[in-house]
Parts: C-alpha cells; structure tokens; sequence
C-alpha cells in the first residue's frame, strides 16, 4: 500500500480561528496527526471533506500533539448498520477528489499549528 502525507500548517487570525485545506486528494484517510506548534492550550478542531461535509475528527479543548484515527461504521446493502457481535464494523473514510477542511477556533491571535493527514 502506497500512503502519502499531506501537510498543512495552520495560523489563526486574530479572534483565534482560522481555515486552511490540503491540496485534491483521493483514498483513505488512515490518519491525521495535529502537532502542536504556539496555538493556545483549549484549541477546537473541525476536520472534515470539503465537498461532502464528512466528518474527521472534531474535538474541543485540545492542549498538546496528537494523532487520531477516524473511521465510520459501514453497513449492509439493506441500509442496517454492519455488527459483529455487539461491535460496529468500522471502515476508513474515503476522500474522492476532496479536499480536508481544518477549522480552528479558540486557537489564540497569530498562533500555528501542523496538521499531517495520511491518505493511502
């Protein structure tokens, strides 16, 4: 399997929010890694495609580096959601032509930070 990272440092405006995009991308999002640069402790992330609206990862009051995994539950062709046993069965986002949306609030004025996507 072939993965590609695609990298995008984010800086906030004044009021501390911001939006930044990767360039088109296509595969599976298998990963996104936020590396804390100076964007203040209890930054907000809004992460999803652009032209599908799906979401990544949303999280609020973030304080240090992380890395998150998103994946959704996928389903049978009737449309019931896919179980085994008691547990969802879970899938890896697609992205199709798409770009990744990162919305920041709260994240302080003037502040960066990285955001690394992983797609394969």
């Amino acid at each position: 399997m072939y993965t590609e990272r695609h990298t995008v440092s984010v800086t906030t405006a004044s009021d501390g929010s911001a939006t930044a995009y990767t360039e088109v991308l296509s595969g599976k999002i298998y990963g996104i890694r936020y590396v804390k640069g100076d964007f203040a402790d209890g930054v907000d992330f809004t992460i999803t495609l652009e032209a599908t609206g799906e979401t990544l990862w949303t999280q609020s009051d973030v304080n240090a580096s992380v890395s998150k995994y998103p994946a959704v539950q996928v389903n049978k062709t009737d449309g019931v959601a896919a179980v085994s046993g008691v547990d969802p069965v879970l899938d890896r986002i697609i992205a199709s032509l798409d770009r990744v949306k990162i919305l920041i609030a709260s994240g302080g004025n003037a502040k960066t930070g990285t955001f690394h996507v992983m797609v394969g």
